[in-house]
Parts: structure tokens; C-alpha cells; sequence
């Protein structure tokens, strides 16, 4: 680019590189949803088609984002984990926050007409902000992932308590509020039981854990946790050849993406899934589908 008189404007961009070594969790909301859910009628308390709408436009971005290691999403949000050893945009805040955000709008919105087609969407159209926030170790993340997931049943066995004594029970709002005020979760549990015959375990996995995208490869045995815990104490992350990275980044990209609804605060979801907390592609044999309780 020539200079020019005007080029000293660019002393102004402050660098936002985000903490080496770290992880990087880029969490996206939706904005004004409350009013969007009302406008489009998304059934209460749960719209599976706006749930698997979220989860497709998610997918979409791991997919194109070979980088990201696992992304968890609720509601109207999504959570997207880069390693610590990742450098893409230089770890640029920014550059992160604004291509996550992007990519899953567009896809968002492009995919509307796929899971509601006789709604067209108008103005004002869907949209979503971001914010980065990094993480020092395996603990902090998985606790991280631990407490939005912890979130999503807390939230979601409130709200279908809720809406079952609006919808049968014949309750206003005021007085459902009120039924629920001070309830724990077992009497939450308790009144969908005994007023309306719904055993809550019943519900669907996706409802009640949310739903976690990653990259599917070979189930392994179930290890000992403590060596990601061990590997994550390291001063700094493996130096790896230029060769070796692209030929790791080249099979993240072939792998195939997988939308599941899983227990991901238990270890045995980490430990069967090596390849998500190591950075390291996974075995490209058959992947197995595992059932979680």
C-alpha cells in the first residue's frame, strides 16, 4: 500500500491480542430473542425447530472453522472453544469475536427457510453479539462448559415446570411464579409428576443438557483424566514443524462434525474424547455413538 499523508491514522488501532497459552472461549447471544420468540411463536418452553436451527448454524461454523475444538449451546446462545495453542488471527479478539458472530448469523439466517418454512423471516432480523474470555487450564474450561450446562437443566426444568401449569394447569403467569417461588428441584419434579404425569427424565437429552458440537472420531478407552490435567500444567504448548501443523489441520478439516446432546461435566465424555482437550486429530476409524445417562 503507498503512504500517504493520511496512512498515520492506523497509530490509533490498540492491538487486542488475547493471552498466549490460553483458551479461548467465544460465547455468542442472541439479541432481543425474547421479542423474536413471541413474533415467530416458538412453542414454549421449547421450540425443537429454533434448538436444531442453532444447532445446524453452529455446526456450519466448526465446520468452516477447523480450529474451534468444541462448541456448546443452549437457548439462544452457543459457546466456541479454540485450544490454547491456537494462533488463528493471531489471537486477535476482534478478528475472533466478529468471524464467529458472522459466520453463524449468516448461516442462521440462510438455514430460517429449512427448519421454518412457512414463516418467512422480516425485519427486524435476527442477530446475535459475541465476547471473548480465556481460560488458564483444562479445569477452568471444562468448568466453564460444566456451568453452562449446569445452567441449561437448572433453566430448562424451571421453565417446563412453568409453562406445563400455564398450559394445563390453568394458571395465569402471576400465579405459576408464585407456585414455583422457593421450589427446589426435586419439588419442581414433584408437580410435573403428580399434576400432570410427566417424569422429567423423560424429556429430550437436548432439552435437558443442550447440545455440544465437535469433531467425531474414534471413540478411546476410558483413561485416567488427570493426564490432561498433567499435559495442561506445561509452561507452554508443544512446539509443532510447519509440515506437521497443516497436516493436522488438513485432517481436523476432513473430520466429520457431529451434533450430540451428551453429560459433558462427567469426565467420561472428555476421557473417551482425547482429541478435544490434546489439539491432536483423533483417529480417523469408525466413530461410535455413545449413549450417556
Amino acid at each position: 500500500m503507498a503512504n500517504s499523508k493520511f496512512e498515520y491514522v492506523r497509530s490509533f488501532e490498540q492491538p487486542d491480542s488475547l493471552l498466549p497459552n490460553t483458551w479461548i472461549v467465544v460465547r455468542i447471544d442472541g439479541r432481543g430473542f425474547t421479542k423474536m420468540c413471541a413474533k415467530y411463536e416458538f412453542e414454549k418452553p421449547n421450540d425443537r425447530r429454533a434448538l436444531d436451527l442453532m444447532n445446524a448454524a453452529a455446526k456450519a461454523v466448526v465446520t468452516d472453522i477447523p480450529e474451534i475444538t468444541i462448541a456448546y449451546g443452549v437457548s439462544d446462545e452457543y459457546s466456541f472453544v479454540f485450544h490454547k495453542s491456537s494462533n488463528l488471527f493471531e489471537r486477535r479478539a476482534s478478528k475472533l469475536v466478529t468471524t464467529i458472530v458472522s459466520t453463524f448469523t449468516a448461516n442462521y439466517v440462510y438455514l430460517w427457510p429449512t427448519y421454518f418454512p412457512d414463516t418467512p423471516l422480516s425485519f427486524p432480523l435476527p442477530t446475535f453479539d459475541g465476547r471473548a474470555v480465556c481460560y488458564p487450564t483444562v479445569q477452568n474450561l471444562r468448568d466453564y462448559m460444566s456451568w453452562r450446562q449446569a445452567d441449561c437443566h437448572i433453566n430448562n426444568l424451571y421453565n417446563t415446570a412453568f409453562w406445563k401449569l400455564i398450559q394445563l394447569g390453568g394458571l395465569d403467569n402471576k400465579e405459576a411464579e408464585k407456585t414455583l417461588a422457593g421450589t427446589l428441584a426435586a419439588d419442581k419434579n414433584e408437580i410435573l409428576f403428580s399434576r400432570f404425569k410427566i417424569n422429567y427424565n423423560n424429556e429430550p437429552e437436548i432439552f435437558k443438557k443442550g447440545s455440544i458440537v465437535f469433531k467425531d472420531y474414534e471413540l478411546a478407552e476410558p483413561s485416567s483424566h488427570d493426564a490432561a490435567a498433567a499435559a495442561d500444567a506445561l509452561a507452554e504448548p508443544p512446539v509443532q514443524s510447519k509440515s506437521q501443523a497443516e497436516k493436522d489441520k488438513k485432517r481436523r478439516a476432513k473430520a466429520k462434525v457431529v451434533v450430540e446432546h451428551l453429560d459433558i461435566i462427567k469426565d467420561e465424555f472428555w476421557d473417551r474424547r482425547p482429541w478435544i482437550l490434546s489439539g491432536k486429530p483423533g483417529q480417523p476409524g469408525k466413530a461410535s455413538k455413545e449413549i450417556q445417562t
